[in-house]
Formats: C-alpha cells, structure tokens, sequence
C-alpha cells in the first residue's frame, strides 16, 4: 500500500514509517497537515495515519481529507486517548494509542489492506451476478457496501459481512468437473437464502462466494453469533458434500466496517457437524 504519514512528532513518525515499510509499504511523511491535504488532492494514497493534535475535535481533518481525494484511504488517527468510539464518530476508520505498539501497527495495516482490497472487489464492474431466488445482484450489494462505509463516515455506525463461499473450489472443478461445481454452488445459495433471516441482505459476490450485510447490530455479540451459526448449520448439511470424489470445503469470515478487521475465519466441512466457538470482537 501507499500510506501518508501526518504527525509533528519525528520519533513518531520514524517509527511508523520504518515499520509500514518493513512490512512492504510505500511511505510518505508529511509534518504539516495543510501540506498532507493538499498532496491528497493530487496523490492517491491507500491510507492515512494522522495525528490530529492539537486539535480537540478529529472531524473537521477527517473531513477535509475525505473531501480533497476521489479514493477511500483508510484513516487511522494517532492519539494518546482518543478510544475507538470516538474515532468512528469523527470519520476515521481506528485509532491507535500513543505510544504507537510495533504489533498492532501491523494488525493495524493488515485491517487497512484487507477493507482496500473489499472496496476494489465489490466495487469491480467487469463482472456482475444477477438476482436470483433471494440473492441479490453485486452491483447492487456494493451501493449498499459504499452506503455502509458513508453512514460509518457520517455517524460512526458499524456494519459486518458475513462471506460464505466454497474454499475448494478449483479441486471440485479439476476432480468431479464443472456439471458438479456449478450444482455445488446453486445448492449454497439456496441453503443461505433458507438459513438467513429475512431482515438480511445476501448478495453473490463472487462466482462461489456470497456475501450476508448485517446493519447497525442490536448488541455487539450478534455478528460473531451470526457467523457461529452459518458455519455450524453448514456443517450439517449433507446436501452440499459434493456429488463426486472431491470433499467440500467451505470458509465462513466475519469483517467488520469500517475497520475492515477480520473477526472470523471459519473452515466448514458440510456433512460433518461442527460445534464453533464465538470469539471476542476486540
């Protein structure tokens, strides 16, 4: 990734630099916020550390950086006590506490690359899926995605995807053939559109990949619930073991917007019931 680095502090943003660009990352530093936001108007970056000191309130730089770029950069602000509610209220996508942790700068950039990666994906227009029995198109899945990431930007709201697709895919192809691949994936659709619940919104996001928008949850264990229980009704369904030789593999992943953390990742094995344990959302 190309990431900006705006803080006046030099041990800071030494630190940050020399370890984003040990993991592989292009970095530019930039001490002068003015200066930082007037080169993201001619410069994209894929995200932004930034510390908004001395200024008490973080939306009025949130906005003056989401309003001079054409891209999203993911932005993650720099403070020694700004807790991550307030972050999300303010635009931003996390916050990380000063002094800046070397592990969690990593985590931190992985979150970063992971929600880039998602916008370019859903966001893709060189292929669609239509809507069909429940299902709804990827077009029109991401105007919902973007809409998710404009009320996280506007209000500070959580949204999570639930990604459910067939981890082993191309040995299904290569072993039992295209007939049984193809029959395997319209047999996942159709469990998800019986196991969702009708509030949910389920969209094909891939050619064996679909994707569950849970919206402004009502508690905060209810994503990670919502993921338990897709991957444990899976793993009991008999109807989506392959027709041939090949075992079926199926991946059941929780993000989280805007963090874009990854709170699940879930390897199911239809016909072999699993019990899956509900992690924490830290």
């Amino acid at each position: 990734m190309k990431i900006l680095v705006i803080d006046r502090d030099s041990l800071t943003t030494q630190l940050v630099s020399s370890r984003l660009q040990s993991a592989g990352h292009s970095v530019v530093e930039e001490a002068v916020k003015n200066n930082a936001i007037e080169r993201l108007g001619v410069e994209p970056f894929d995200a932004v550390f930034i510390d908004p000191a001395p200024l008490n309130n973080a939306r009025p730089i949130i906005l003056g950086i989401r309003r001079s770029v054409r891209n999203y950069p993911y932005i993650v602000l720099m403070s020694g006590s700004m807790d991550r509610v307030e972050a999300l209220k303010s635009g931003a996508n996390d916050v990380m506490l000063k002094p800046i942790d070397g592990a969690g700068l990593e985590k931190m950039a992985q979150n970063a690359e992971r929600l880039t990666s998602l916008i370019a994906r859903i966001g893709d227009d060189s292929e669609d899926f239509p809507s069909a029995g429940g299902v709804i198109a990827k077009s029109a899945f991401n105007q919902l995605f973007l809409s998710c990431l404009d009320r996280a930007d506007r209000y500070g709201e959580r949204s999570f995807l639930v990604f459910i697709g067939i981890k082993n895919h191309k040995d299904v192809l290569e072993v039992d053939g295209s007939y049984a691949a193809a029959a395997l994936s319209a047999r996942l659709s159709q469990s998800l559109v019986r196991l969702r619940r009708q509030s949910d919104i389920i969209a094909q996001t891939g050619k064996n990949e679909y994707c569950l928008m849970l919206q402004r949850p009502q508690y905060e264990t209810e994503p990670m619930e919502a993921a338990t229980r897709f991957a444990e009704a899976l793993s009991k369904n008999a109807d989506l073991s392959s027709s041939g030789q090949m075992g079926v593999q199926l991946y059941v992943t929780l993000v989280d917007l805007p963090v874009g953390a990854l709170h699940a990742d879930h390897t199911v094995h239809p016909g072999h019931a699993t019990e899956f344990a509900i992690g924490s959302m830290a």
